[in-house]
């Protein structure tokens, strides 16, 4: 079954059911819409024709679908700490397997401590000085 992205639009439900069996080889989750349906397939039909998803991104998310935290820098380990001196206050996050914790809180992306400390938006490895320019 080869489709293109004009045929699903005009597709109705069992079409677009039938199209969803055939590309993922298993049932559609029961309340997806149609108009839901057929974006997804749109985009599926189109990410394989370019090749599919990037590698690294298919990694990331097989990795969150796991359960596992964001993939950490590779110089940051599980165990690692790093400090950050902000407005006269020595901030302290530990590296774990499931983020970052500061503050008896974790957090997917260093970006996100450097906003809770903050309260704006900065690149988390600048604001640790992980990368240049920090």
């Amino acid at each position: 079954m080869k489709l293109s992205v004009a045929e699903i639009e005009t597709m109705d439900r069992a079409a677009l059911v039938a199209a969803w069996d055939h590309l993922f080889g298993v049932s559609v989750p029961k309340s997806l819409s149609q108009a839901f349906l057929r974006r997804f397939l749109a985009f599926e039909i189109q990410a394989r024709r370019s090749g599919g998803l990037p590698k690294g991104f298919v990694a990331e998310l097989e990795r969150r679908a796991s359960g596992r935290g964001p993939a950490s820098t590779s110089a940051l380990k599980p165990g690692g700490r790093l400090l950050r001196e902000w407005n006269g206050v020595t901030h302290e996050v530990e590296v774990s397997e499931a983020g970052y914790l500061w503050n008896r809180e974790t957090y997917l992306s260093l970006s996100a401590v450097a906003r809770a400390i903050t309260g704006a938006h900065w690149s988390g490895p600048r604001f640790f000085g992980l990368k240049e320019g920090s």
